[in-house]
């Protein structure tokens, strides 16, 4: 973990710079903001700021703000300095710690705000396999395709590859292709030279830069412009890379980890994501089943994430009870293990004792986890009908059904239904027309086959 810390360096601040040390991070130092916005601008990049609330902390967090750079910042300083530390927390600083520092508090404020570990953990046998081949390709410098639902583990996957690299010992970069503008994105990943555009008040290292030598993860590639796709390429191609409003390409040395919720062969076929990225993209792919096809690791992350929950907020010992683990188990989790963590989280904090039954599991929407258990079991059963409904009819029976019943849901309008079907609207027609000659009610636009009586 990369720590900067901002500030006079004396007294109680050094002895939380080494504390931090001890606890693992490397730590620079800036005497002033205007130091460390030209460290950061220059590239040499940080997990955390620990920020002496003396500092001027809010026109700190607003110039990150301006230029766009995302870095938790935590204030430190002494019981006096009550006022600052409240205008520090107003101003957006993340935690604050009372000097002179306590090595505990140090390392639990690292943990908790600074990059996750990179341990991956699981127990079930289909992550097992998944994690043999990130092991085996990890040393390698091929780039890697993470693919997988959200919510899946995506993110700690490329942590976990990057801890296992021959790159390892170098900066773990992160760019989430998602979260940022498509107008600002070029200059997140490539830098720009001062004056390149409006607000470009110096010049900035990009995520490209900041990255050499070590990872590059391109976070949610998926919904990345087609256009910046192109630029994209030949930095990955060549290792050059031209800063907005540059003169000259720049050499880079990084390894390239991508990660995408979305099936990026469709999107070729559709044309949002070119293919010659993709190949390059995807020399090795490493695809994270959702939770529900690891009932493995539901049971061992339910126990581990209600310890740690229970740890983190100063509470006794907790336990699952048996039905809860099977509720558990049941439950479908559309958002995987993301969702399974905040889960246990609220369920630890609201618990009234030691034993967390499914009735004190509420999922993120306030339904209560036997409910939900119960109405996709429900689900099940009427899908399982709806199976056993179709024994014994052709498959041209149940298409002329599907067909009518979706003409029938958009009120006839034949492009809406071609559209949900996934079906050209001149193979909708050809079948609608071969349903009327057959004697069969085949609604015009704006009816529906229950008004033709």
């Amino acid at each position: 973990m990369r720590l900067l810390i901002i500030g006079a360096l004396e007294g109680q601040l050094s002895e939380a710079t080494k504390l931090a040390m001890d606890g693992g991070a490397k730590v620079a130092h800036a005497s002033s903001v205007d130091v460390a916005l030209a460290s950061l601008r220059a590239g040499r990049g940080a997990d955390l700021l620990l920020v002496d609330v003396m500092v001027d902390i809010p026109r700190l967090i607003a110039s990150l703000r301006a230029e766009r750079i995302a870095i938790p910042v935590v204030a430190c300083g002494t019981e006096t300095n009550a006022a600052a530390a409240v205008t520090a927390i107003r101003a957006g600083a993340k935690e604050y710690i009372p000097l002179p520092p306590d090595a505990e508090l140090i390392a639990a404020v690292i943990a908790a705000v600074a990059r996750e570990s990179s341990d991956f953990f699981y127990r079930d046998p289909a992550m097992a396999h998944v994690v043999r081949l990130a092991d085996q390709v990890a040393p390698s410098e091929a780039s890697i395709l993470i693919t997988g639902e959200s919510g899946t583990g995506k993110e700690v996957m490329a942590k976990y590859l990057h801890a296992r690299s021959r790159r390892a010992n170098r900066n773990f970069i992160s760019i989430n292709c998602a979260a940022i503008p498509e107008a600002l994105l070029e200059s997140e990943l490539f830098g720009h030279e001062k004056g390149a555009f409006t607000g470009a008040v110096a010049r900035r290292i990009g995520k490209f830069e900041e990255a050499t030598g070590g990872t590059l993860l391109l976070d949610e590639i998926s919904e990345m412009d087609v256009r910046l796709q192109a630029k994209l390429l030949r930095a990955i191609q060549e290792r050059l890379i031209d800063r907005v409003g540059g003169t000259k390409p720049v050499p880079v040395d990084i390894r390239i980890i991508a990660t995408s919720n979305r099936n990026l062969a469709d999107a070729v076929r559709q044309g949002t994501f070119r293919e010659d990225l993709l190949f390059r993209l995807n020399v090795v792919n490493l695809r994270l089943p959702p939770l529900r096809e690891r009932p493995g690791d539901i049971v061992a992350l339910s126990d581990h994430f209600v310890e740690k929950y229970a740890k983190a907020n100063g509470l006794g010992r907790r336990a699952l009870s048996p039905e809860a683990r099977v509720a558990l188990l049941r439950a479908p989790w559309p958002g995987n293990v993301r969702e399974l963590e905040n889960t246990l989280h609220r369920a630890v904090l609201l618990s009234g004792g030691e034993v967390i039954g499914p009735e004190a599991i509420a999922m993120p929407d306030g339904t209560g986890l036997a409910d939900v258990v119960q109405s996709a079991s429900l689900a099940s059963r009427a899908a399982e009908s709806a199976s056993l409904a179709m024994v014994g009819r052709t498959v041209a029976d149940v298409e002329r059904d599907l067909i009518l019943d979706t003409l029938d849901h958009v009120l006839g309008n034949r492009t809406h239904a071609a559209n949900i079907l996934g079906i050209s609207i001149r193979t909708l027609r050809n079948k609608l027309n071969q349903y009327a000659d057959g004697g069969t009610f085949v609604p015009a636009p704006g009816e529906q086959r229950h008004s033709a009586a």
